[in-house]
């Protein structure tokens, strides 16, 4: 029986990159850079270039070549990602327990309204 490859778990640096990359849908390494410098105008284009280019050889974003400049993509939507990854949170930190998760995050403080938010969401799933 063939073995799935497993889904590629992007770095802190790699996910960093894809909370730019999502809202744009797609763009060039240059479009992306100038996105991150607005909070973070250290990063240089070529240290950009060069994780996206890691990122498509990993297969975390796939890649038009049919223009001059490479147009990059994330491979997972957004939420399919955080999904896969909150899973693999829940089995490595919390012995597979959602509940220990949720407890978790709640413990370690949220505000007033993430709090109402949370409580509107619980009553909508009990009707």
């Amino acid at each position: 029986m063939a073995k799935t490859p497993a889904t590629p778990k992007p770095t802190a640096a790699e996910l960093d990159l894809l909370q730019v990359l999502w809202p744009l849908g797609s763009a060039t390494a240059k479009q992306v850079h100038q996105e991150i410098q607005k909070q973070r105008p250290d990063v240089t284009y070529a240290t950009v270039l060069r994780l996206m280019q890691i990122m498509h050889t990993k297969g975390i974003l796939i890649r038009d070549e049919s223009e001059r400049s490479h147009v990059y993509a994330p491979a997972q939507a957004q939420d399919s990602l955080q999904t896969n990854l909150l899973k693999d949170l829940i089995q490595k930190a919390f012995s597979g327990s959602a509940k220990a998760l949720v407890l978790a995050a709640l413990r370690s403080g949220i505000s007033k309204k993430e709090r109402e938010e949370i409580e509107k969401l619980l009553k909508e799933e009990d009707k």
